[in-house]
């Protein structure tokens, strides 16, 4: 299965992808020349076609599945809300994207804020373009992590054909579709997120939101409710505080703090340590916030931003656009079973 990624950043979507899906990526489309680098670093035979602005997409090779986390400012509540005025929007270009390569699934991922602008937008171009649509939005700590950082992930597949999760490396359409058995009293999104939660011993979140679009509908209809909670990833201040207690390694206080049960959860599912939270920055012994652990906030392998030779500002941008792989591939997983 060949998997065409648009807005790439440092791959995490992908990444989130591959781990449900199987698969490999055929091409990369990124601009920035920073996380360039480091699809350059990981996947240095893949080609990039850097602007999508400018690309032919009848030139590019075929793929089954398209993903793209396109920019997030025009709808942050972070920013000013352009929406569609906004330069960085890039949603008209993915749309084209999606017309010309007619992939069997297409996987989106942007901000909580684009719920109360531009999604109704995006879901009617994609009926328009005969594709049926299932969404989610959902917290990071849904899958484990310290940290909310709540985003909405779509999955878009050819009217009428629905699509579910079967075997790794195979995604099918229509009548060849493998579909999962669902347990009892999980009819919805939220029901499978709970499951999801309790068979990996994580503490509830605030609940998922969910929702459908079929192509029949256009672009009748409202967005979903307002965001509650802000867009970015935060400071270490910002790391969820689970109420029960995990003891540390040696059963001691640590430097983690009320922030303790968030960190040795999240170690016990991505199966590395914390780093430290800060590092010194080299003036009069002054420490701030590391990129090392941003990085391992954002379940990322070791390295994989901060070992490309990029400056801390390239690295924390970077991270701050990019994509949690653990959350991205929860939420593929609750759209495949909500079949």
């Amino acid at each position: 299965m060949k998997i065409g990624s648009l807005c790439s950043g440092y791959g995490g979507l992908d990444l989130g992808v591959m781990e449900v899906l199987g698969g490999e990526v055929a091409w990369h489309v990124e601009y920035d020349t920073a996380p360039s680098k480091i699809l350059e670093h990981h996947w240095p035979t893949i080609p990039n076609y850097g602007d999508l602005t400018t690309l032919d997409w009848s030139t590019l090779p075929p793929i089954e599945v398209l993903t793209a986390g396109y920019p997030c400012q025009p709808f942050s509540i972070a920013g000013k809300r352009k929406g569609a005025d906004d330069e960085r929007h890039l949603w008209p270009y993915i749309k084209d994207a999606i017309r010309q390569l007619r992939p069997r699934l297409v996987v989106l991922e942007n901000v909580r804020g684009h719920l109360t602008l531009g999604i109704d937008r995006v879901l009617g171009d994609l009926a328009e373009l005969g594709y049926d649509t299932r969404w989610v939005c959902l917290p990071a700590s849904a899958a484990g992590a310290p940290h909310r950082r709540e985003r909405i992930f779509i999955a878009a597949y050819p009217a009428g054909q629905p699509w579910s999760i079967g075997d790794r490396n195979d995604v099918r359409a229509g009548g060849g579709a493998v579909e999962r058995e669902p347990a009892a009293g999980r009819g919805s999104v939220e029901d499978t997120d709970r499951s999801a939660r309790d068979q990996r011993g994580i503490s509830a979140p605030g609940q998922a939101e969910n929702g459908r679009s079929r192509a029949d509908v256009g672009r009748r209809g409202g967005a979903p409710s307002a965001d509650a909670y802000g867009d970015g990833l935060g400071s270490v201040g910002g790391i969820e505080h689970v109420e029960r207690h995990i003891d540390g390694p040696d059963g001691s206080d640590s430097v983690w703090r009320d922030y303790e049960p968030a960190i040795r959860r999240w170690e016990h599912v991505i199966g590395r340590l914390a780093p430290s939270p800060t590092a010194p920055d080299g003036r009069n012994g002054a420490h701030r916030l590391s990129a090392r652990f941003v990085e391992w906030m954002m379940g990322l392998p070791e390295g994989h931003v901060t070992d490309v030779g990029l400056t801390r500002a390239q690295q924390l941008k970077a991270l701050g656009n990019g994509v949690v792989p653990q959350q991205a591939a929860l939420a593929l997983t609750l759209l495949g079973a909500a079949a």
